[in-house]
């Protein structure tokens, strides 16, 4: 069985905080009337199907995004008229590109810096530190148009990390990278959290929704489901799940009566795949009552879903609910920590709903001129 993570502390005070916001691109509602809160030293995952809103969360966020309704608060104010000693707590890594190509990736890092105020003994000890944590220091004097795309990714991160920011915003920071160079990311982020940082990934990698201490499940513009990795699958499944082989056949009816069970489906002539509340109180009980009906229990094991097959099953579950006129679609509430539920209304603690994807090619710092080149 896994191990259960600590309750995400709800009254420490929120890094992020939305409440009733709602974002719209013409027709399209990409934001649905959202609420939610983010405390400091948590990662927040936010997965969903390609065009479901994880990116205007982000944008939305550092105030890239103007809401139609509701309020949103970063460090207590409006992301968009973030003090200049505020935006240097935010971090953002877009999913595009948007460093200098002809500066070496060294030379990147540091003129980042530089635009956040750090001085020159500080700026170049994190420079070296951040692309060491990245594995591009013995790149470091390539220029960065010639760096791979995964490369350039990971450029990307180094650069959002070097003046140590308070707040992270990654919008799939590990897209095209290999797993051993996404477990250093993680691995890196695990880290920031220990120290107290918040931080916020989209990701199209499903299964590093277990790497998140809370996860938010976005599906056709709503925050469909939200809650721990643990607690996103109890949703899913019900409860726990075992498969047991049995001595002889057993009939469906004949698992149904046995007060432990929950749900079965057979998966052989004599095992089946059991739905239990708690496999570690059930399973012996299962055992001694088929015993009393001479059946004997050859192999049992707790069989744990992927989150690829979580994310699935919640996402058929909203769409079919929305398909069938449930109210407002689907919706979830809770607060992260708590049990939660994929058919009620908003949240009011993390997370958010739909996507309009656009380009951020601006460079860190800088405005676009009318010609599209950026300025200092």
């Amino acid at each position: 069985m896994s191990e259960r993570r600590e309750p995400i502390p709800t009254s420490a005070p929120a890094v992020v905080s939305f409440e009733g916001v709602t974002c719209r691109y013409g027709d399209l509602v990409a934001v649905d009337d959202v609420t939610l809160r983010l405390p400091p030293g948590v990662v927040v995952g936010v997965v969903g199907p390609s065009g479901s809103g994880k990116t205007t969360i982000v944008r939305t966020m550092r105030g890239a995004v103007s809401p139609e309704l509701g309020t949103v608060r970063v460090f207590g104010r409006d992301p968009r008229y973030l003090p200049q000693w505020d935006r240097r707590r935010l971090g953002y890594m877009p999913q595009t590109f948007s460093l200098y190509p002809d500066l070496t990736a060294e030379e990147n890092v540091d003129f980042v810096a530089s635009l956040f105020g750090l001085l020159y003994p500080k700026r170049r000890r994190r420079t070296r530190e951040v692309l060491h944590a990245v594995d591009l220091w013995s790149v470091r004097k390539r220029r960065a148009e010639h760096l791979s795309g995964g490369m350039q990714r990971r450029l990307q991160l180094a650069s959002t990390l070097v003046h140590d920011p308070d707040l992270l915003l990654l919008d799939e920071p590990t897209a095209g990278l290999d797993p051993l160079l996404r477990a250093r990311v993680w691995e890196e982020a695990r880290r920031l959290r220990e120290a107290g940082r918040t931080i916020l990934v989209t990701t199209q990698y499903v299964g590093e929704a277990e790497e998140c201490d809370v996860v938010a499940l976005i599906v056709e513009g709503r925050l469909a489901a939200i809650g721990t990795p643990d607690e996103l699958r109890d949703q899913a499944v019900g409860g726990d799940l075992l498969v047991i082989e049995t001595s002889r056949p057993i009939t469906e009816g004949e698992w149904r009566d046995l007060p432990e069970v929950d749900g079965v489906r057979p998966i052989g002539p004599r095992r089946a795949r059991v739905r239990v509340t708690s496999a570690a109180r059930a399973l012996p009980e299962l055992v001694a009552r088929l015993a009393d009906r001479d059946v004997r229990v050859v192999e049992a094991s707790e069989e744990r879903p992927s989150f690829d097959e979580v994310f699935a099953e919640l996402v058929h579950r909203v769409r079919g609910q929305a398909g069938a006129g449930g109210p407002d679609g689907a919706r979830a509430e809770t607060t992260a920590g708590a049990a939660m539920s994929a058919t009620v209304r908003t949240p009011p603690d993390v997370l958010p709903a739909s996507e309009h994807v656009e380009s951020e090619t601006t460079k860190p710092g800088m405005a676009s001129s009318a010609n599209g080149r950026p300025q200092p």
